[in-house]
C-alpha cells in the first residue's frame, strides 16, 4: 500500500505582500504529476491547507480544482483531509457530504457529546468512530487512517494540554485496534511535539510563547504503525520516535526555512511490515536569497558587488517566473537612506523579486547579563519572550540584571495583559 502524506499547504499565503497562488498552483501540478507516477492508494493533507480561517474565492478555487482533477489521475486513490490550527474546521468540512461522494474525507471537528462513564460520572464523550477511515488498496492490503483535526484546548479533557492530547490519541488508536484487529494504523495529526526543530529567528509555525501547547510523544509504546504530521514546518523525526515525523511545508513561510527541503513523503507498507518512508523532493517556483548570508555587516559598495553577483539579470527586461525573492540585511548606522533606494534599484534590475530589507542596530554591550538574546533588529524583538526584552532593557539601563521581585511583578504585568488581550 502507498500513501503519500503532505501538510502545511497554507493556500492564500502572502509572502511579504507577494500572492503566491501561482506558487501554489506550481506545487499542485507538480503533486498532481507524483500522484500520476506513483498511483498512490491514499493522499492524506494533515492541516493548514489554507493561510488562514476565510480563504479568499480564488485559494478556494485552486483547492477544489485540485480535488476535482486528482481523481482523475488515480480513481482508485483516497483523499482524506484534517483541519489545522490556521483552517476554520466547520468551514474546512462544510461540503464534507459532497467530498464524501467523490471519495475525499475532511475532518475539520470532534463529535462530542455529553454523557456517562462506567462509573455513572458526566463527562465528554468522543465520537472516535468518525475518525477512522478504511482504506483498501488497489492490490487488496487494507489500513486505517486516523484522521486527528487539530485539537484546541477546549477540545480536550485534561487541564494540561499534553496529556489532554496524548489521552485522546491513546483512546482514538485504542478504539481503531478494537475495530480493525491486525491491520496498520496511520494515524495523521496536527500539532507542536516537544523537541521540534524549528526557525529559531523566526517562529512562523506560530508556537505559543511559554510552550503551553506543546505535545511530549515520548514513552507511547501501543502506538499506530506511522504518524504523519502537520504545523511544523520543517521535515523531521518527531523527538524520540522512529515511527512519527513531520512531512514538512510544501513552500518556505519565512526567509528563516531558505534552507528547508520542502516536497511530500511516500509511505509504503507491505504485508503490513513497518512503513517505508522517501522523500519526494519538490523545488519551489521561487528560492530565497538572503544577502549577505552571514552576520557580517557590509559597505553599501560591498553589498551592490554582492547583488551584482548573486542575482542574475533579468531574461529580456522582464521578471521571470523563477525569480528569486530576496532580503537585504544592513546595518542601519552605515546605509543613509539615497542608499537604500540605490539598493532598491539595483535589485529591481535583476531577476529578483525584493522582499524586505532588514535593518540592524549596532550591537549594544549588555553589561555581565548572562544568557540574553542579543536584540539587532525589530525581528528579533518580534520572536523574543516579552520577559527577556525586559531584562536585557533593565541590564542596558540600570548596569545590573532585575531581582527577583521586580521580575515578578514583571511576568504579572505581562501575565495580565495576555489575559486582557484573549478577552
Amino acid at each position: 500500500m502507498k500513501i503519500i502524506c503532505t501538510s502545511d499547504w497554507h493556500l492564500g499565503n502572502i509572502f511579504h505582500g507577494n500572492d503566491r497562488l501561482a506558487e501554489h498552483d506550481h506545487f499542485l501540478q507538480w503533486l498532481r504529476g507524483q500522484i500520476d507516477k506513483h498511483q498512490p492508494d491514499a493522499l492524506l493533507v494533515a492541516g493548514d491547507v489554507f493561510d488562514n480561517g476565510n480563504p479568499s474565492a480564488k485559494a478556494q478555487s485552486v483547492y477544489y480544482k485540485f480535488l476535482a482533477d486528482a481523481p482523475e489521475l488515480c480513481p482508485a486513490m483516497r483523499i482524506i483531509i484534517t483541519a489545522g490550527n490556521h483552517d476554520s474546521a466547520s468551514r474546512l468540512e462544510a461540503p464534507r457530504e459532497l467530498l464524501t461522494h467523490h471519495h475525499v474525507e475532511v475532518r475539520g471537528n470532534i463529535e462530542r457529546h455529553w454523557g456517562a462513564d462506567d462509573n455513572g460520572k458526566g463527562e465528554w464523550l468522543y465520537g472516535y468512530d468518525d475518525l477512522l477511515i478504511p482504506i483498501t488498496g488497489q492490490g487488496g492490503d487494507r489500513a486505517v487512517v486516523l484522521a486527528v483535526p487539530y485539537l484546541r484546548s477546549d477540545a480536550v479533557r485534561d487541564a494540561n494540554y499534553s496529556q489532554g492530547v496524548n489521552g485522546f490519541l491513546r483512546s482514538l488508536t485504542v478504539r481503531a485496534r478494537e475495530l480493525y484487529p491486525n491491520v496498520p494504523l496511520v494515524m495523521m495529526a496536527h500539532m507542536y511535539a516537544t523537541g521540534a526543530d524549528i526557525a529559531s529567528r523566526d517562529a512562523s509555525e506560530k508556537i505559543i510563547i511559554g510552550g503551553q501547547e506543546q505535545v511530549d510523544m515520548e514513552g507511547w509504546t501501543d502506538h499506530p504503525d506511522y504518524l504523519t504530521c502537520g504545523h511544523i514546518h520543517k521535515r523531521q523525526h518527531i523527538w524520540n520516535t522512529d515511527w512519527a515525523r513531520y512531512s514538512g511545508s510544501v513552500l518556505p513561510m519565512s526567509f528563516a526555512e531558505k534552507d528547508y527541503i520542502h516536497g511530500v513523503d511516500l509511505v509504503t507498507i507491505i504485508d503490513g511490515r513497518r512503513p517505508m518512508v522517501e522523500q519526494l523532493v519538490y523545488t519551489p517556483q521561487h528560492r530565497l536569497v538572503v544577502l549577505p548570508e552571514g552576520d557580517e555587516m557590509l559597505t553599501p559598495v560591498k553589498l551592490k558587488k554582492l547583488i551584482d553577483a548573486t542575482l542574475p539579470d533579468c531574461p529580456e527586461g522582464k521578471i521571470g517566473a523563477d525569480a528569486a525573492y530576496v532580503a537585504l540585511r544592513v546595518a542601519q548606522d552605515k546605509f543613509n537612506n539615497d542608499q537604500i533606494h540605490e539598493l532598491e534599484e539595483l535589485v529591481a534590475r535583476k531577476n529578483a523579486i525584493l522582499c524586505r530589507i532588514q535593518k540592524f542596530l549596532p550591537e549594544i554591550d549588555t553589561g555581565d547579563a548572562e544568557h540574553q538574546p542579543v536584540l539587532r533588529s525589530i525581528d528579533d524583538i518580534l520572536n523574543c519572550d516579552p520577559m527577556q526584552i525586559l531584562r536585557q532593557a533593565f541590564v542596558t539601563q540600570k548596569g545590573h540584571p532585575l531581582n527577583d521581585r521586580q521580575e515578578a511583578m514583571l511576568n504579572e504585568i505581562i501575565q495580565n495583559i495576555k489575559h486582557e488581550s484573549d478577552d
